[in-house]
């Protein structure tokens, strides 16, 4: 405003001096006629102004609406909320009770960041399911079943295969935990989910959270085509939230599961240490185990080739550098990665859906059938043991792939019924059993169905 005016008074000065250089014969009449130019130009000066402030006031006024539109409480919805509430939820089970929280804690974290509100389809780039967003980098890695392969790995590298070696029928509980996976899909099935929905949906029962994605990326990623020509349904995200939240609820529900299906007395049942295992035994096992379930299930590769190549690692004795960083960084920084984008990728637009609601039914039931499947499989061994070789029912809880939350419940329970009973070695071996079950079984479903 001031420069408009500053500009105004110099014009006037200008003219002035133009008149007084002339001359001052110039009549009366003459400097009337400079004096109402004065004023014109004057007058001028303010017009534009005032224009110039409208002009001014407007942009301010949409700037500040733009600004206000592009806000999250301009887009927020009830959906939003109420995601960023289970987001919380998670973050709170994962502190306050210490229910899974390297996954928990991601996972809700990254449930917020995947609903905060902001304005769709303005080419902003936020969101995960936007093309060049940085979320959406991060989750090729789970689209594309990167992700959980790395998992293995460092779950490999991890393990101890000591005690299924020296008690190798306790593979068999393992086997029987996947009911629950076999039954979930019929279920799935009868409610309308296409077959690879319905069996992706299937493996939650494994409670195998790595095995669960990596099974939905092939099979219900929202790309493949079906034999009638529709798209199947995009479910990485509800599939992966419930099968890692009913891992983290694992001390929740497998418990009242046990407790109803056996008695005190199986309860108190005491197996026998397991032997001593050799070196050569357990350098050898990884390498058999590689062969064998890559022979029987082609599929199942690339979980089962890098969970027994991590193994190989550790057993070697000879790349401990290499087994170090697969279980410890490597393993940490994936975890993170997964868990965040997993979390991201319940946006409330994509996630509150009815199937999403059926999912996480069906999920619970499919581990608590696999829970029931390996406990009562169990008892039914037990009927052709002797009295020193009886196996504690238990350990068949442990068969789901919860390593190794399901062996630490297995013995929990043991020591409330006999606190001098200790059953966590014994349970380990049927829980990685279960590990190899559940990827197995997802190679056949997807030998099936892709």
């Amino acid at each position: 405003m001031k420069r408009i005016l500053t500009i105004a008074a110099i014009l006037c000065i200008l003219f002035s001096l133009s008149f007084v250089f002339r001359g001052q014969a110039q009549d009366s009449a003459s400097r009337d006629t400079l004096v109402d130019e004065t004023t014109l130009v004057e007058d001028l000066g303010e017009g534009v102004s005032h224009e110039i402030e409208a002009a001014e006031k407007t942009v301010a006024g949409k700037g500040i609406a733009r600004f206000i539109e592009y806000t999250g409480f301009a887009n927020a919805t009830l959906q939003h909320f109420i995601m960023i509430a289970v987001g919380l939820f998670f973050i709170f089970l994962a502190i306050r009770y210490e229910y899974e929280p390297l996954l928990l804690v991601p996972i809700g974290v990254g449930i917020i960041i995947g609903n905060v509100p902001f304005m769709l389809n303005a080419g902003l780039n936020l969101g995960i399911y936007e093309k060049g967003s940085v979320m959406n980098y991060l989750y090729y890695g789970v689209t594309a079943g990167i992700y959980p392969p790395l998992i293995f790995l460092g779950l490999g590298a991890m393990t101890d295969f000591s005690s299924l070696i020296s008690n190798p029928r306790l593979m068999m509980l393992g086997a029987a935990a996947q009911l629950g996976i076999f039954a979930t899909f019929l279920g799935a099935l009868a409610l309308g989910f296409a077959l690879p929905e319905a069996a992706s949906i299937g493996i939650i029962g494994g409670a195998d959270g790595p095995t669960a994605i990596f099974l939905s990326s092939k099979l219900a990623n929202g790309i493949n085509i079906l034999p009638d020509g529709t798209t199947v349904k995009n479910l990485i995200g509800p599939i992966a939230i419930a099968a890692y939240s009913y891992m983290a609820l694992v001390p929740v529900i497998q418990p009242p599961i046990m407790k109803l299906l056996t008695s005190k007395k199986e309860r108190q049942i005491k197996m026998k240490p397991p032997r001593a295992v050799s070196k050569t035994e357990k350098i050898l096992f990884p390498i058999i185990g590689l062969l064998t379930t890559a022979f029987i299930s082609p599929t199942s590769l690339p979980l089962l080739g890098t969970l027994f190549f991590g193994n190989i690692l550790k057993e070697s004795g000879v790349t401990r550098r290499l087994a170090e960083t697969a279980r410890t960084s490597m393993i940490d920084i994936v975890t993170i990665i997964l868990g965040l984008t997993v979390g991201a990728s319940t946006q409330a637009d994509v996630f509150l859906t009815p199937e999403s609601i059926m999912i996480f039914v069906l999920g619970a039931l499919s581990f608590m059938v696999a829970t029931a499947g390996g406990v009562l499989f169990a008892k039914v061994m037990n009927l052709f043991l002797s009295t020193e070789d009886k196996i504690n029912p238990l350990i068949g809880a442990a068969g789901v792939s919860a390593v190794p939350d399901s062996a630490r419940v297995a013995q929990m329970e043991g020591l409330k019924a006999d606190p001098s009973n200790h059953l966590l070695m014994h349970a380990m071996a049927p829980n990685v059993a279960g590990v190899i079950g559940s990827a197995v079984a997802a190679g056949i479903l997807m030998s099936f169905l892709m």
